[in-house]
């Protein structure tokens, strides 16, 4: 990419959208657009923010007439854990499936030069084997709760790939690890497992020092549903108790014991960069027969127990507590840790580790409430 290309993130208002963003720009790239569906987004004066609706076909090729991008980050995604993915599965595999369909083709009809598509470790079979390698894709059935999600991804996934092999295009799949970072979901319904216990521990640490304009500040900050600032103080203690949180003890869900791999967003960002300007769909499809499952795995390769995850963050947090975990919800997949080698034969390792990561995310948390 030159300084000069049009670049566009669709997905702007979300965690990899905005870390792309930042990264983009402290990296002296000029023209930049970022789009965005309900959030509106003030950036500075070298960004171009576009309120665009992904599912509306017009719509995105009205956009790709108008703006005609070199480099497309599509990061646009419906996103969610592992409650929201089992709630709203229609809405997770038909919403993926147009915002993809809408994009992707437009990329090709109106000659973008490169796009990079995220897609999601959950992809993967269940019970893969570990670490998991990229050819180890559509091996065994995908796991029950995410599976509307993984099978949208992977329709994006394959049109990327059919799209290079039958016209040439030059798009980049990525399966990118868990990603936490500075602009998260902390909603507790709908967030991943990283900021939802950050949230969760955040909040009876609170619990802990009777500080409820703490915890009121967080509430008009990020509202979770029948809990809100204007209520009592024994309100707020009896409604929180409902979510898995008070003054002693927090609940997790399910058991503790899988094993999960994290990303920090502005590693991920990184990462996608150098893949845009570094490496093409043919280096990666030279030395694969045939050519499929051309994706390339973004992560650390490190795993780390929930229940460790758990104390890693009550440690960073500064709570004296406990935790309950409810073996009566789901555990999703028990095991999931990247093999990055080949991200790594093209020369490219994470440099964020996970506890500084979460010491940052914290912060920034606490910043912003």
């Amino acid at each position: 990419m030159d300084k000069k290309d049009p670049i566009v993130v669709f997905g702007a208002s979300g965690l990899v959208g905005k870390a792309i963003i930042e990264s983009v720009l402290q990296k002296g790239y000029k023209n930049i657009i970022a789009t965005y569906h309900k959030k509106h987004l003030t950036f500075s004066t070298n960004i171009q923010s576009i309120k665009l609706d992904l599912l509306k076909p017009n719509e995105v090729e009205a956009f790709f007439q108008t703006y005609q991008p070199d480099y497309i980050f599509l990061t646009a995604a419906k996103v969610g854990g592992i409650v929201a993915n089992d709630k709203y599965r229609a809405d997770f595999i038909y919403q993926n499936l147009l915002i993809q369909n809408n994009v992707i083709y437009n990329a090709y009809k109106y000659g973008a030069k490169k796009l990079l598509f995220f897609g999601s470790t959950c992809i993967y079979p269940k019970n893969c084997p570990q670490p998991i390698k990229e050819e180890y894709l559509l091996t065994s059935e995908l796991e029950y709760t995410n599976e509307p999600y993984a099978l949208a991804k992977l329709a994006g996934m394959n049109m990327c790939e059919s799209f290079n092999l039958q016209y040439g295009t030059n798009f980049i799949n990525v399966t990118p690890t868990n990603v936490y970072g500075p602009y998260d979901n902390f909603d507790l319904e709908t967030s991943h497992v990283l900021p939802a216990i950050i949230r969760k521990i955040h909040l009876a640490n609170a619990l802990q020092k009777r500080d409820f304009v703490a915890i009121r500040r967080d509430l008009r900050a990020n509202p979770i549903v029948n809990l809100h600032a204007d209520m009592t103080d024994v309100e707020i203690v009896e409604a929180l108790k409902k979510y898995g949180i008070d003054d002693r003890v927090v609940t997790v869900w399910g058991s503790g014991n899988p094993m999960r791999e994290f990303i920090h967003s502005e590693d991920l960002a990184d990462a996608a960069i150098f893949l845009m300007n570094r490496v093409d769909f043919r280096d990666i499809a030279r030395d694969i027969h045939p050519i499929r499952k051309t994706h390339i795995n973004i992560g650390t390769s490190k795993e780390i127990a929930i229940k460790d995850l758990a104390m890693l963050i009550k440690r960073v947090v500064g709570f004296d507590g406990d935790f309950r975990f409810d073996t009566s919800k789901p555990d999703g997949t028990m095991r999931k840790v990247t093999d990055t080698s080949r991200l790594k034969r093209f020369g490219w390792r994470h440099t964020i580790e996970l506890e500084e990561g979460i010491e940052r995310v914290y912060r920034w948390y606490k910043e912003h409430r």
